[in-house]
């Protein structure tokens, strides 16, 4: 009789357990079945319904994590369930995964499941995995008709030009290619311009994952190439060229193209892992010393990044002892910024109000932040990770930071014990801000900022956002020497936006006045005015007008709004355009040239759109 309730609660924990790893499951079926259905949608370009996919996987975990604490209340009381049963419930879980495929994304939901039923106070590390449980080493699909995490191919014995077309054949997408033969002459080309002839060692071979990357109007190929001593990695882009036709756009060989494509600024891949972890064990060898918590968010499994960042930010302040600062640079209105110089991120939280002339809601913030995690960013926004709840030892915290945030957002923030608990908070990678970097820097570094900039600001428009407060303090540059905005608050549609010419003044009253002398609704934009804040130094003003003349034109602004009122979506290539194989090599391409503007210089293309 001693023994039967220790029993009853081991059944329960068993029922729990085993509810918890079917809502996981259902969520990571729904995630491959939007991978699988991202090839369907590529083969008929239809660019409306990838980004309509990709918005509502991203949306997806959240539903799941819902729907199963939802359950577990209506069936078990998971609320008021006590502490030896949760204990159970962690064991057998663990049981239920050692055979599992996923199981850091399985242990991740758990964690999810059990912080919307606990609160933060009550449940411990006992309840929730703090560390991994489950090694994801050496994980493998061994089911006889599963395809495996890679492909390996030997170039020796049929030669490479005939190997390379496999590997594209291979993945066998639906329509035709315009002339395969001559985009394999470009990658073998391109291979000899930057590798030179190199000998095949005994163990020659190519790596290719066995899935397409999906994303924006493109199928990425990944993968490296093994000879000798060498890993070389590389991605070859394919894109429709023309409706239903197929082309190679170029290969990358270098591992900062790697990281650019691969970066936070660009929107998540959509891609089909039966085994993740063994997906990012292969881009972590061909993009070495990229945190695998990013690597996890750009292949779309973000909640999984976000749970492996904490963990390396809990590891980094166990082995480093410098104070968490506020950070450098103009203050913002609406975020209080702070940073930790030896980690190379920033903390942002919304402060409880807002000075003139900003004028909106903690709520309203949040939701332009949403909004931002759900867009396509193109390479040009900042992606967050939101935290609630983040507990920072108070020994950590420079008293100046204390002061700011006792100041400017004291109902964010808690004390328990020797930790300041922060209720909500932003966290992004750390960037050089755009005015720091045009204030300081050599002619050289402003003009390529400034032009950085005005590309930065363009894309935006091609994705549909108004960035609001283009000041040059709201974007920053990151270590490969992008521009990227970061500031969302103000962030608009640009379709929702009125684009304005400035009318004529109407007397020499207005010629001098310091005040507009015309009507400003809240969605008016007015391009001619934005020389004011932006054209004050000499040198930022040679070198925008050099390469943005026509940034503060209506017509450009009106125009690019224009194609997205009528549902068009430009290319856009995550890399140099000089390296496209229609720039690079124009010879092999004379016919399809003269009709592709992409093909012309950015600024004239850019023009011609």
């Amino acid at each position: 009789m001693n023994h039967f309730p220790k029993l009853l609660s081991s059944q329960i924990g068993f029922d729990l357990a085993q509810t918890m790893l079917e809502g996981f499951d259902r969520h990571y079926r729904i995630f491959r079945e939007a991978a699988i259905h991202a090839k369907t949608l590529f083969e008929r370009a239809d660019w409306h319904g990838l980004q309509r996919l990709a918005r509502e996987r991203i949306t997806s975990y959240d539903e799941r994590v819902k729907e199963c604490v939802e359950l577990l209340e209506d069936e078990y009381d998971a609320e008021n369930i006590d502490d030896e049963v949760w204990q159970q419930i962690k064991l057998h879980y663990i049981g239920l995964l050692t055979t599992h495929r996923q199981p850091e994304c399985a242990e991740t939901f758990f964690n999810s499941v059990c912080c919307q039923i606990l609160h933060r106070s009550y449940f411990n590390n006992d309840f929730i995995f703090v560390r991994p449980a489950i090694s994801t080493e050496y994980i493998e699909n061994d089911e006889p008709a599963a395809k495996p995490t890679y492909r390996a191919y030997y170039p020796g014995k049929d030669g490479l030009e005939a190997t390379l077309e496999r590997i594209v054949t291979n993945f066998q997408l639906e329509p035709p290619f315009e002339d395969l033969q001559r985009d394999v002459g470009c990658v073998m080309q391109t291979v000899r311009d930057t590798f030179g002839e190199f000998n095949e060692a005994a163990n020659f071979q190519i790596h290719v994952l066995s899935s397409l990357f999906y994303r924006n109007k493109a199928a990425y190929i990944i993968g490296r190439i093994i000879n000798g001593d060498l890993v070389l990695p590389f991605a070859l882009p394919v894109h429709h060229v023309s409706p239903g036709v197929l082309a190679l756009d170029t290969v990358l060989l270098k591992r900062d193209q790697l990281l650019i494509i691969f970066s936070f600024s660009h929107s998540y891949f959509l891609v089909d892992m039966e085994v993740p972890s063994a997906f990012v064990e292969f881009l972590g060898s061909i993009m070495p010393g990229k945190p695998k918590a990013e690597i996890y968010t750009s292949v779309g499994l973000q909640k999984q990044g976000k749970n492996l960042f904490y963990r390396d930010l809990l590891r980094h302040l166990s082995h480093s002892s410098d104070p968490f600062i506020i950070a450098p640079g103009i203050k913002g209105l609406v975020m209080l910024v702070f940073t930790l110089p030896s980690f190379p991120y920033v903390f942002k939280l919304i402060k409880d109000s807002f000075p003139p002339p900003k004028d909106t809601t903690r709520e309203q913030i949040q939701e332009k932040y949403q909004l931002v995690k759900r867009h396509d960013r193109l390479g040009r926004m900042a992606d967050t990770l939101e935290y609630s709840s983040v507990a920072l030892p108070v020994s950590r915290l420079d008293e100046a930071l204390v002061r700011e945030l006792q100041k400017e957002a004291p109902s964010m923030i808690e004390y328990e014990g020797d930790n300041l608990v922060i209720r909500h908070l932003y966290i992004e990678r750390r960037m050089v801000p755009l005015n720091l970097f045009l204030q300081n820097g050599t002619d050289e570094d402003v003009e390529h900022g400034i032009k950085e900039y005005g590309d930065a600001v363009k894309e935006l428009m091609q994705a549909n956002i108004f960035p609001g407060d283009m000041l040059y303090k709201n974007f920053g540059v990151t270590r490969h020497g992008r521009v990227v905005f970061y500031d969302y608050d103000e962030i608009e549609y640009l379709t929702d936006c009125n684009v304005r010419a400035v009318p004529a003044p109407r007397n020499e009253e207005d010629e001098l006045s310091g005040e507009p002398w015309y009507t400003v609704g809240p969605h008016d934009i007015f391009p001619e005015t934005y020389g004011t804040f932006l054209l004050g130094d000499p040198r930022v003003r040679q070198y925008f007008l050099k390469h943005h003349a026509d940034f503060f034109e209506p017509a450009l602004w009106q125009r690019h709004k224009e194609h997205l009122m009528k549902g068009e979506l430009p290319d856009f290539f995550p890399y140099d355009r000089g390296v496209r194989f229609r720039v690079r090599y124009p010879e092999r391409f004379t016919a399809a040239t003269a009709a592709d503007t992409t093909a012309q210089p950015p600024d004239r293309a850019a023009r011609a759109a």
